[in-house]
């Protein structure tokens, strides 16, 4: 069955027929989005601070660009440098209603609080709260663990009632596609917003508009896995490749994960499922394999769904400057520091 998701991702690639039907609502969408950015900066639309600083990881095209995975490795390097961070996210996909907010654990539902959130605190071993209103999810978080001094938010570019100190934004392979407002294009904001950033990073290939801010690149590594049934069990990919294995991605971007399989040196067949898909029993049940291989976005909502062997592949982002010059970690320190003795970024 043919997803309308799918179906979306093929028309931003050009300007089609189709593209072109669906720009008048684009138009009138950008224009919202415009105004709502200029209406919170004049101050007309309220923003809110925490108290302390906040770092907002995001983009300004629909579908993963790998905000999570930068997320993970922004906490760890920050709790290196002495912070003590705490997440929050939209929980998107997720079971939450309006306006409620919840704290993360390791066992939660990922059909409540969402596969990203989750694999976020399962990996991190940080505090994790979700919430459509970040602002409420932050004050709750804080309220929580008062030692948090920083807030890093996965997503949430768009989400202006949350004062920042700090935004990164990403770009992936696909870049602006036909660079288009949403429906008729993947941009949730014009292009030139990157020019506002305090850094971009450019995942994997992705090839970065002219901007005047710093540029990062981000990889995803990993090459060891572990059985989802009993996470103490892993193995090299060599040592699954003599078994009829089937590769599961349900995900904006599947075929990074396929990708990823192939340079491991594994063959399998490929099974795209939609961005934040719900697993279910039959799901897996028509996939003839030995065994399964996943992310880790997907393994949290495909336990005990079948018998056979689900081997999850973890991946670590690792991000280096695109040229010579600070490392990002270091360049979000520095915004904070400078915003917190009242000096504009240099």
């Amino acid at each position: 069955m043919v997803e309308l998701g799918d179906i979306l991702q093929r028309t931003w690639r050009g300007r089609g027929a189709l593209a072109r039907l669906l720009l008048l609502p684009g138009c009138f969408f950008l224009l919202l989005a415009v105004l709502r950015r200029g209406l919170y900066r004049l101050g007309i639309l309220r923003s809110v601070g925490l108290p302390v600083p906040v770092v907002v990881v995001g983009n300004i095209t629909v579908g993963g660009s790998g905000k999570t995975p930068l997320a993970l490795w922004l906490a760890q390097q920050m709790s290196v440098r002495g912070w003590h961070p705490g997440i929050v996210s939209r929980g998107y996909a997720g079971a939450l209603p309006a306006g409620a907010v919840r704290e993360v654990f390791a066992d939660s539902a990922a059909s409540e609080i969402g596969d990203e959130p989750l694999l976020l605190k399962q990996r991190s071993g940080l505090p994790v709260f979700v919430g459509s209103n970040r602002v409420a999810a932050g004050r709750a978080l804080l309220s929580a663990y008062p030692a948090c001094n920083l807030i890093i938010s996965d997503d949430g570019m768009q989400h202006y009632r949350l004062q920042r100190d700090v935004e990164i934004a990403l770009l992936d392979e696909r870049g602006a596609m036909n660079g288009w407002p949403l429906p008729a294009g993947p941009l949730r904001e014009p292009v030139s917003r990157l020019d506002c950033v305090d850094a971009l990073v450019c995942h994997g290939e992705a090839q970065p508009p002219f901007c005047p801010v710093p540029l990062f690149r981000m990889n995803l590594t990993g090459n060891v896995f572990y059985l989802l049934s009993d996470p103490k069990k892993v193995c090299a990919g060599d040592a699954l490749s003599h078994l009829h294995l089937a590769a599961l991605a349900g995900m904006a971007m599947p075929q990074r994960f396929f990708k990823h399989l192939r340079a491991l040196g594994l063959s399998f067949s490929e099974h795209a499922f939609p961005d934040h898909h719900r697993y279910v029993a039959a799901d897996l049940a028509v996939i003839g394999a030995d065994a399964l291989l996943v992310t880790e976005k997907d393994a949290v909502k495909c336990k005990g769904l079948t018998a056979r062997p689900i081997w999850v592949l973890p991946v670590t982002a690792q991000v280096v400057p695109a040229a010579t010059g600070i490392d990002l970690a270091a360049l979000v320190e520095q915004r904070i520091t400078e915003k917190m003795h009242g000096r504009p970024p240099a």
